[in-house]
């Protein structure tokens, strides 16, 4: 792989992890599109952990206020007591769904996402939820007012973009939507949601580099593509932040939809 499929991939990471259009979609995608060379392990776990740099650095002062918002509620025996605290515990709680479930399906999950046609067709799940959730869009509850349920049905939103093309950050977003949170409050619960999951995701990454036993690409390779997913990343989140104060999310909806249907008849063209 060259340094440019290397920034490559990690542009396509960095923006298609915040923005609700999916990265598993676009990386399993554009390098079938591009004809360019598949990722390893080890960079796909650098870029992982590229985008988890970018949301901790963006929201480091919400994670240090969660963080010693919670530490401080457990030595004083009074969890929930602080609003900090409580969004603490409810990221954990929304976190659950994904960790069974990522878990359980681990090898059928592996399985689809080695197929760019199931991906394809799982960005059009992408579009109708995107468009569902503008619709749903009705209420402005911030994150002081959520609850437990709230918190469990994000998470269930997020089990489901385990699969290839179902936006982690449209999903969840759409889950705050469905709750009745705004679309500026939803994103932002979404970008927090996604530490765990992201962090999880980058882990994995790790501990299959470590059995793998050996890296395909250059030093250099990993470095561009771990500061590309950091520095796209963190650009996208505030980006998409400010856009969804004033717009919809259905400019997404056309156009991952748009992308899924050319992808599918180029396939059934060139079969």
């Amino acid at each position: 792989m060259s340094i440019i499929e290397a920034i490559i991939i990690g542009i396509i990471q960095g923006a298609t992890e915040f923005l609700p259009i999916s990265s598993s979609g676009h990386l399993v995608l554009l390098p079938e599109v591009f004809h360019m060379t598949n990722p390893d392990l080890t960079l796909i776990g650098l870029v992982h952990a590229g985008t988890l740099l970018a949301v901790l650095i963006y929201f480091r002062q919400d994670v240090w206020n969660i963080i010693t918002a919670v530490l401080r509620g457990l030595s004083q025996r009074q969890p929930f007591t602080e609003t900090d605290a409580r969004l603490g515990w409810l990221i954990v709680v929304g976190s659950i769904p994904v960790g069974i479930v990522g878990l359980l399906f681990a090898d059928f999950l592996e399985e689809i996402f080695s197929s760019p046609p199931t991906a394809a067709g799982f960005l059009l799940v992408t579009a109708v939820l995107l468009v569902v959730g503008e619709r749903m869009l009705s209420g402005k509850k911030e994150l002081a007012q959520m609850t437990w349920r709230d918190a469990v049905i994000v998470g269930l939103f997020q089990m489901v973009a385990l699969l290839p093309g179902v936006s982690r950050s449209g999903s969840t977003i759409v889950g705050g939507l469905s709750r009745g949170l705004d679309r500026p409050t939803a994103a932002r619960f979404s970008f927090l949601l996604g530490i765990p999951a992201i962090l999880a995701a980058g882990l994995q990454a790790i501990l299959e580099i470590f059995s793998a036993n050996g890296r395909d690409f250059s030093t250099g390779v990993y470095v561009a593509s771990f500061l590309a997913a950091a520095i796209t990343g963190y650009a996208c989140i505030h980006w998409l932040l400010t856009w969804v104060k004033k717009h919809t999310l259905y400019g997404f909806a056309v156009y991952v939809a748009l992308f899924s249907l050319i992808f599918l008849a180029l396939s059934f063209l060139g079969s």
